[in-house]
């Protein structure tokens, strides 16, 4: 049996997004609930919670862009320019995130913090609701024409679809930081980020429910990945229900590793749906199917997909283990020092 190298790119390049997906998403989740927290050593152990690690975890969506070019370069040349605009404003909330990471501490003044704070805030909030919009667009398929350009504008790719979506990530990245923050604090603010969860979970359960019983009715591409592959759908998405259902049960034993843990299989579960829904799919051209590009009409050649292959079976066991290291290092709870941001 000849080895699929479109399949197994589409799967590397799948794992680099999910986790990106569930190392930044909580970093992004705890920016949306920020601003939720009035005191400034609240906001501060929360900033910190995710100081020793944000950066790294954003080089996965990096590393998953770069594979991306590598392996489907036909795919990265339609996506990036059809989504130029959502794309530059994604890269102007992360840069803008990171800057006020980073300089919200340089001065003591409430006005310089309250305005570092709503930037660090509303660019988590935005990265998340452009990144749920642009797979809403992926999954929902955008106009394409016979050379696989993009032939609509900005306003094509704001549909209800894609902004539902796109809320639904922003709820799922929410509760995903929620249940991190969890994990990294104690005392007072982590009884009211215990009560956080009673709301930060069921507004992520309904959202994702609606999403779940509307796509396969108005998404043709998923109605027939439907067809193809009934049992592997449906088995992903009632396992990433009962993972999302088990979260709030761990927490309240005080199981707060575990509960974490829940939520990222939750992410995990939902991100391997998302890529068994558009296989081979990589981008589904609407209305005209014939215009889409698959994992193999927009893939690299064979002898580079190859030999990417083998740096990639080197590299990335690299990678894991870097980020398994730091994450090892920086275990335990948030202490505030001199030196923290």
């Amino acid at each position: 049996m000849e080895f699929d190298l479109p399949t197994f790119w589409f799967i590397l390049v799948g794992v680099l997004f999910t986790g990106y997906a569930m190392l930044d998403g909580f970093d992004l989740g705890v920016g949306a609930l920020h601003l939720f927290t009035k005191k400034d050593e609240e906001r501060r152990i929360l900033i910190n919670s995710i100081g020793p690690v944000w950066d790294g975890n954003e080089v996965w969506l990096v590393t998953g862009g770069g594979a991306l070019f590598a392996a489907f370069p036909e795919v990265y040349a339609t996506v990036f320019s059809g989504f130029y605009d959502a794309f530059m404003l994604l890269l102007f909330a992360l840069i803008f995130r990171a800057v006020a990471i980073e300089f919200r501490s340089k001065h003591p003044g409430r006005i310089w913090r309250r305005g570092w704070d709503i930037g660090f805030a509303s660019g988590s909030l935005l990265s998340s609701l452009l990144i749920g919009a642009a797979m809403g667009n992926v999954v929902w398929g955008i106009p394409l024409d016979e050379n696989h350009e993009f032939t609509g504008n900005i306003l094509t790719l704001l549909h209800p679809y894609a902004l539902l979506l796109g809320i639904t990530t922003v709820a799922l990245f929410t509760m995903h930081g929620n249940i991190y923050l969890i994990l990294k604090t104690e005392g007072e603010l982590q009884e009211k980020l215990r009560r956080w969860v009673k709301i930060t979970i069921p507004i992520f359960m309904i959202l994702f429910l609606v999403v779940g019983l509307i796509t396969p009715f108005t998404c043709p591409h998923v109605q027939r990945a439907f067809d193809q592959r009934p049992m592997i759908l449906l088995l992903l998405f009632t396992l990433a229900l009962l993972l999302a259902f088990n979260i709030p049960r761990e927490i309240y034993k005080g199981r707060e590793l575990v509960a974490f843990l829940s939520s990222c299989g939750t992410m995990l579960a939902l991100m391997t749906l998302f890529g068994c829904s558009v296989y081979p799919f990589m981008v589904s051209s609407t209305p005209n199917l014939e215009n889409s590009l698959t994992i193999y009409n927009g893939s690299s050649t064979e002898q580079t997909l190859r030999f990417m292959a083998i740096v990639a079976l080197i590299g990335v066991p690299i990678v894991l283990t870097y980020t398994a290291s730091v994450y090892y290092i920086f275990r335990g709870k948030v202490e505030i020092t001199e030196e923290s941001y």
